[in-house]
């Protein structure tokens, strides 16, 4: 069995003038024992030794995309597994893309870790097309898209959590026309063939990860934006989906982690 876990850790882990989280942040992960981590707001990582160092207290080998205009993103992976082939998608990204592939015995395994346009509900679209086409040219048929896509899903009525958020952050997740939400980047992904694993596995509720209860800021009002979106046959290996609450995770970042567990085995 394989375990994913996706988690926004909120700037690097540490607030502006504030606490240092990374402690609470590696407890949660050593707890979980992911197999493959994608991380996202990955500031100051991509200096000194910051990146090896928590690497190092996971026990996990890491692979880090740089941003040009927001914060680096990475997917880290636990031994055995091994990176066949891992690259930064070279697309403008607000923030970034990494793409990594792993051997498993039923193929190679493709993971991207993403965090889209947290502004631009256009720019978002754009983003998730690229992430697709990113997913596309990877070997085989296993493909996991994991991050924060700054989007509500387009299945639920978001209405009453859209009227909570002051305004400033209700444009967000409104389109142009100041009324209909703004869900496109999660359904170009759908629409490209990728699967909800936390709608196919996880539980009946609205699998909400923004705010955490001591850690979120004004610009949630109780919101999915954290997604594990698998190709279809991946989707078929999916046994469990679940967004980690309580807790550690209400004080390690303003995002609650999601992981699922795959019917995988490192090659």
């Amino acid at each position: 069995m394989l375990r994913a876990m996706t988690w926004n850790i909120r700037t690097g882990g540490r607030d502006s003038g504030g606490a240092d989280r990374r402690d609470l942040l590696v407890r949660v992960v050593a707890d979980q024992r992911p197999d493959v981590l994608a991380l996202q707001e990955l500031r100051h990582f991509d200096s000194g030794d910051v990146l090896a160092d928590f690497a190092g207290r996971v026990g996990m080998r890491p692979h880090l995309a740089r941003s040009c205009f927001g914060q680096p993103v990475a997917v880290l992976l636990r031994p055995p597994l091994r990176a066949l082939a891992a690259t930064r998608v070279r697309r403008p990204f607000h923030h970034a893309a990494q793409r990594v592939t792993v051997a498993t015995t039923a193929g190679p395994l493709t993971v991207l870790s993403v965090h889209l346009d947290p502004y631009s509900g256009l720019r978002r679209r754009v983003e998730a097309g690229w992430a697709a086409a990113a997913l596309r040219r990877a070997p085989g048929e296993l493909g996991l898209l994991a991050g924060d896509l700054n989007t509500l899903d387009p299945v639920a009525d978001h209405t009453d959590r859209i009227a909570r958020l002051p305004a400033a952050y209700r444009r967000r997740h409104l389109r142009r026309d100041g009324r209909t939400v703004e869900t496109r980047a999660v359904a170009r992904l759908l629409a490209a063939g990728l699967v909800d694993l936390y709608a196919t596995a996880g539980a009946p509720d609205g699998g909400l990860t923004a705010p955490t209860r001591h850690g979120g800021g004004a610009e949630f009002s109780g919101m999915r934006l954290d997604y594990l979106l698998g190709t279809a046959a991946l989707a078929g290996r999916v046994r469990d989906c679940r967004v980690l609450r309580g807790g550690e995770t209400e004080y390690a970042s303003d995002h609650y982690p999601v992981v699922a567990d795959l019917d995988l085995d490192p090659a």
